[in-house]
This record gives structure tokens, C-alpha cells and sequence, in this order.
């Protein structure tokens, strides 16, 4: 059953085209929301602003390794490691997420755009994939929502309560929960219930977090540049990680 390309079992009834288009769209609305969000925000023009006047007080040039080197960190720290989590489980249930949205993403793009047809014969461990990075996202996901939540853990709250903040999770959540149980029965109304949470995924970018992520492998290299020339005007924190 992991092993079936849930795609391609759709084929006669949906056609592929159809399907790749919708991936497509979706993208374009990923990419428009997070413009436009910018624009809304003026995060952008704050975030430049903000760093040609740092420049003025920089104590010291930073040559291109350095830069380099800055980046690098930044990308394994901050992105690959989520540095910016101090506390262990926060970090455990966000690179569970992270990284099976990741291989259920990549898996569902190139089982609809390589193999969209059982014709196709899609390799066995493709499906295995898609079906693993939902079920990471999902351990992740629920974990946070119902045991890490600042609002739940530490305020009491029922962890049923929703707010504006919380719709790029639950929508994430919902799209990869149902396409996990449409997988496995290739019921229609969840394969309808499933495009409409995707939907609300991708087209709610203006609306959620999901552009924050972004936004803050930029805001953290741009914290690890301001501190290695000198501009910044934040205080050093109190345990600086070693890396």
C-alpha cells in the first residue's frame, strides 16, 4: 500500500495535466502571497533601510570568506539544525516538520510530474517517501500543537482553540493528514477535502506564517553579519551557542 503511487491511481478519473497545473498555480501563489506580503508589510524596505543605516556604524569590513563563511553557518545552524529553537523538544517537533514537508513535497512533485500514469511505473520508494515525510510532519505538527504550544503548555488553554496565528499550521496539518488517508483509500470526498486544505495552504501565504519561512534564514544571516562587523546595537545574549 506505501509502495502505490496514489497520483497515478487517480489518472483515469483526474487527468495529469490537471493535476500538474494545479502545482503550478499553487507555486505561483506561494511566491505572489510572499511578494505581496512584502510589499504589505514593507518588511523589505524596512529590512534595507535598516541595513544600509548598520552600515554607517560597522566597526570593521568583512571580506568575502568571512561573508561566505557567515552564510554557510547560517544555512547549517539556522536552517538545517532550527539554532534558533533553544529548547530541545521545540526544535525536535520543528525539524520533524521541516524536513517531512520537505520530502513530501519533492516526493508529491515527482510522482505528478515524472510518473502521473500507473504506466509510469513509479519506483517503489517514492511513495514510501511521500508517505514518510507526511507521517513526519504529522508527529511533529500534532506534538507541537497539542503538548509545546506556549498557549497550551503554558497557559492553560485548550489546544483546540484557533486563532489568526494559527492557520498556516492547521491548514499545513489538515492538507497532509488528509492526503495521508486519501492515500491509503482513495476515497473522493477526502481527495476533495484534501485539494481544499492544500488550497487554503497555499493560496493563505498573505494571511499566515508560511512566508516567514522566508524570511528568517535572511533575518538570521543578517544577525550573524551585524555581529561580526561591529553595527549591530542588540546586546550579546547572555549563552552564545558555540557555533
Amino acid at each position: 500500500m506505501f509502495s502505490v503511487n496514489p497520483f497515478a491511481e487517480i489518472s483515469a478519473t483526474v487527468s495529469p495535466t490537471v493535476m500538474q497545473w494545479y502545482i503550478v498555480v499553487m507555486a505561483l501563489f506561494v511566491a505572489g502571497g510572499t511578494l505581496f506580503d512584502m510589499i504589505h508589510k514593507k518588511s523589505a524596505r524596512y529590512f534595507f533601510q535598516d541595513r544600509e543605516a548598520k552600515k554607517k556604524r560597522a566597526t570593521r569590513a568583512l571580506g568575502g570568506g568571512e561573508t561566505a563563511a557567515l552564510a554557510a553557518r547560517t544555512v547549517v545552524v539556522d536552517v538545517l539544525a532550527s539554532g534558533e529553537f533553544c529548547k530541545t523538544p521545540r526544535r525536535i517537533a520543528h525539524l520533524l516538520s521541516f524536513y517531512g514537508f520537505i520530502a513530501y513535497l519533492v516526493a508529491t512533485v515527482v510522482m505528478v510530474f515524472c510518473y502521473p500514469t500507473k504506466d509510469a511505473a513509479t519506483p517503489a520508494w517514492l511513495p514510501g517517501l511521500w508517505y514518510l515525510g507526511a507521517a513526519l510532519v504529522m508527529a511533529g505538527g500534532y506534538w507541537f500543537w497539542f503538548f509545546i504550544r506556549v498557549d497550551v503548555a503554558k497557559e492553560g488553554h485548550s489546544p483546540f482553540r484557533l486563532t489568526h496565528a494559527d492557520l498556516f499550521v492547521v491548514s499545513l496539518l489538515a492538507s497532509v493528514t488528509l492526503g495521508f488517508v486519501w492515500g491509503l483509500t482513495q476515497a473522493d470526498f477526502l481527495l476533495a477535502l484534501y485539494v481544499i486544505a492544500s488550497t487554503v495552504l497555499f493560496v493563505g501565504v498573505p494571511w499566515s506564517k508560511f512566508s516567514h519561512m522566508f524570511y528568517k534564514p535572511a533575518a538570521a544571516f543578517q544577525k550573524r553579519v551585524e555581529e561580526a562587523d561591529g553595527s549591530t546595537n542588540l546586546p550579546p545574549p547572555a549563552d552564545r551557542p558555540l557555533l
